[in-house]
């Protein structure tokens, strides 16, 4: 969320500023912009995880919110304005940030906890790259172990 790590980089390349600095370089217009195949915009897919993580954080603190979870209204924020982007991205990064602080204490997880922990790891994973992949201004820094010939073409 916050760039790699300066000592490992374990998904990201050394350098990488992480989602929410690449989400800063956006416009409001930018994020508002959908994908080539009419796909959902990259504001869709910041106010999907947001939701998300959202309820995650409603399930660690002892409610079930999933039963009423709607997730098709999660994408149906397409277009945003600069005032409405500033707000998502802040409100991503306040979500995500307590996301971390709750996944970093030491708990015992049964396997539907565990699986849901490692699944939300990863859905934000696939989210990094889905808008990386619709808007190439926010892709992170080349891997340097690669050379000129084998670095793909951007």
């Amino acid at each position: 969320m916050d760039g790699a790590d300066t000592e490992a980089c374990w998904v990201l390349n050394r350098g990488d500023p992480g989602l929410l600095a690449s989400l800063d370089k956006l416009s409001a217009a930018e994020a508002s912009a959908s994908s080539g195949s009419g796909g959902a915009s990259i504001a869709a897919h910041v106010d999907h995880l947001r939701y998300g993580l959202g309820l995650i954080l409603r399930w660690r603190a002892g409610e079930n919110p999933f039963p009423e979870a709607d997730w098709a209204a999660s994408w149906r924020r397409t277009r945003v304005s600069e005032a409405e982007w500033r707000a998502l991205r802040t409100d991503l990064a306040e979500t995500v940030h307590r996301w971390l602080e709750v996944v970093d204490v030491p708990t015992r997880l049964d396997q539907l906890e565990l699986t849901g922990t490692i699944a939300g790891v990863v859905h934000l994973a696939y989210h990094l790259g889905a808008m990386r992949q619709m808007d190439r201004s926010i892709r992170g820094p080349p891997d340097p172990g690669l050379g000129e010939r084998q670095r793909p073409a951007t």
